[in-house]
Parts: C-alpha cells; sequence; structure tokens
C-alpha cells in the first residue's frame, strides 16, 4: 500500500518541503520502496510586509497539499537558536498548523538531532552528512538543491523510519 509522506522545514522566509511516495513490501525479502514525489522551497521576500509573506505561505502549503494528497505530514520541531528569527519561524509554523487542521492531514513532528540520529545514527551529525544520506537512501544522483528542500526530505524520511 502507498503512504505519501510530505516533509516540512518551517521557515518564514523559506520553507523546504520534500514529498515521498513509499512502498512498504508485505515479503521480509523485498526491501521497502521509496521514492521522490517533488521537493523544493517556498520563499517570500525579505522586503516584503508579514502579513503578505504569511498569505504566500498559506497558499502555497495549500497547492502542495492538493497536488500531493499526504497521508501523513512531518515537520521539523522548532529549534530555538537566535530570538528575532525564532519569533518569525514560529509565525510560519502557526500557518502550517492553520492549513493542516484545514486538511485534517495527521503530522509528526521531529527535533533536529532526532532527523540526524534517524538518517544517519547519530543525533550531531552536520548538514553535509544529512544530505549524503537524504541522496543515499532514496538513490539520487546528486544532493537535492537548496538545501531547505534537502531538509524537507530528511524531514519526510525520519517520519518513513521511525513509522
Amino acid at each position: 500500500m502507498e503512504k505519501r509522506i510530505l516533509g516540512l522545514d518551517p521557515g518564514l522566509a523559506i520553507l523546504g518541503f520534500g514529498a515521498i511516495s513509499c512502498q512498504q513490501s508485505s515479503d521480509s525479502r523485498v526491501s521497502d520502496q521509496v521514492t521522490v514525489l517533488d521537493y523544493g522551497v517556498v520563499q517570500t521576500p525579505a522586503g516584503q510586509e508579514m502579513g503578505q509573506r504569511l498569505i504566500t505561505l498559506y497558499e502555497d502549503l495549500h497547492t502542495l497539499l492538493k497536488h500531493w494528497q499526504p497521508d501523513l505530514v512531518s515537520i521539523e520541531k522548532l529549534f530555538f537558536y537566535r530570538m528575532g528569527n525564532t519569533i518569525a519561524v514560529a509565525q510560519a509554523r502557526g500557518v502550517v498548523m492553520l492549513v493542516l487542521a484545514q486538511y485534517q492531514v495527521p503530522f509528526v513532528e521531529f527535533t533536529p538531532a532526532q532527523i540526524k540520529q534517524a538518517l544517519t545514527g547519530h543525533g550531531n551529525a552536520d548538514k553535509h552528512e544529512v544530505q549524503q544520506a537524504v541522496t543515499r537512501e532514496l538513490n539520487l544522483d546528486h544532493i537535492p538543491q537548496p538545501d531547505d528542500a534537502a531538509d524537507g526530505l530528511a524531514v519526510a524520511l525520519t517520519a518513513w523510519f521511525q513509522r
């Protein structure tokens, strides 16, 4: 049975996303299949008024959910590192939660350390190690760009691995 997972790396300026399709094999001798459906970013201009930036996120998330119709959404939990940035990211996460509630899509959340642990085996992996793991696990020819899109795929894969 196919399961679609949409991974989100929330941000106000850049929201990374990755959509994957997962097929769990009923035969233990056959590996599960995970394929990339799409990945990319939703960007909002820094000079744009805050409300307009949130509307852009809202509308683009609606488009993603309508198009991919995920069975589950996986979200990176908010990580506090710069107070000014934290508030903006929290506002973007609020938009994400609103859209998910409107579509009644279940979601799970993972900390950055949980994502790193799931993909590399240790919670203090650097960004490049995570990107290499995403590339390897999804049989891609190159590391997905931009970084935020690779992060979206990493979040989606974490949900699949933690099922």
